[in-house]
Parts: C-alpha cells; structure tokens; sequence
C-alpha cells in the first residue's frame, strides 16, 4: 500500500492556513494506480450481494461508480442541493462552522437492500454519518462505508457505525 500513498500528494495551507490536503487526483490520474485501488476495494466485497454503491459527491462518484461497475450493483449519488431532478430526501447535518446539506433521490433505495457506502477520504466523519443516517432512514442494510483513504488522526470513524468502516490507506 505504500507505493499508492506515495502517489497521493500533500498540498500544504489549502483550502486554509495549517491544513496539509491529501490531493487523491495523482493518483487518479495514473492509470495503473487508479486500477489497482479499486480492484483491491472491490474484491473486499465479491460475495457480499451489493445491491447499490452510494458515491458521495463528488470525489466519492468516482470511487463508487467504478465500484459498482466491478460489483455488478447500481450506483447512487448523494448531491448537494438541487442537483438532483426528481424527488429527494434531504439531511442537514453539522459541520465545524455551521451546516451543509445533502439530498438522494426518494427512490434510490429500496428497504433491505444492501448497501455499500462509498468516499475518497474519510476526516472528521460528519459527511459520512450524515449519509449513514439517509441510507438507514431509507431502509438500507449498510454492509461497509468504504474510502480510499483515512485522517486516522481525525477519528472519523468513531462517527460511524462500529465495525462497519474500511480504509485501503490510513495516513
């Protein structure tokens, strides 16, 4: 795993002073990279009858799309407001310095399905959990949320349903 942290570069002071930001573009952009990192999420869950991949806009569309694909499930997209055409469930959830809000279409998800949760990074978790509560709300069965990387200094995680978290790469 070292060898895709390596790819993965620090962007010091963005997007403020302080912050050191974990630029997953190059490794995105590097065809072998990007391949390996998701074959090896995807043959973590070959078996498990992934019905849907929920991708979290946007960095997570890429991740979850590519998922779903090797999955053979559908793919969801959890959008900022108003980006999505048809009926929505909305959920707005705390962040450091006020709110934000996501929506997924009313009909993404069927009650039992199982429910494969996907992100680029998971940090402090507030995306995430938020997520985790609109799935759940809908009657999804969460089987994992997934990210190709983790803050493990952020402990997001400990926002999340206990024992239901993976992380390729951990920084």
């Amino acid at each position: 795993m070292e060898d895709l942290k390596s790819i993965i570069r620090d962007v010091p002071d963005f997007p403020k002073k302080g912050i050191i930001f974990k630029d997953i573009t190059t490794l995105l952009q590097d065809a072998r990279s990007y391949q390996r990192m998701v074959d090896l999420l995807a043959h973590r869950y070959v078996g498990q009858h992934i019905e849907k991949v929920v991708g979290v806009e946007a960095r997570g569309f890429v991740i979850g799309s590519a998922l779903a694909y090797k999955l053979g499930a559908g793919i969801v997209m959890v959008r900022k407001p108003g980006k999505l055409p048809s009926e929505t469930f909305k959920k707005t959830y705390d962040l450091e310095y006020g709110t934000d809000t996501l929506e997924i279409h009313c009909d993404a998800i069927k009650p039992g399905e199982r429910v494969l949760i996907a992100d680029d990074l998971l940090a402090t978790g507030g995306t995430m959990s938020a997520v985790v509560d609109m799935v759940q709300s809908m009657g999804g069965e969460i089987v994992e949320c997934c990210f190709m990387a983790e803050l493990d200094f952020l402990n997001g995680r400990n926002r999340l349903p206990a024992g239901k978290v993976f992380s390729l790469l951990n920084f």
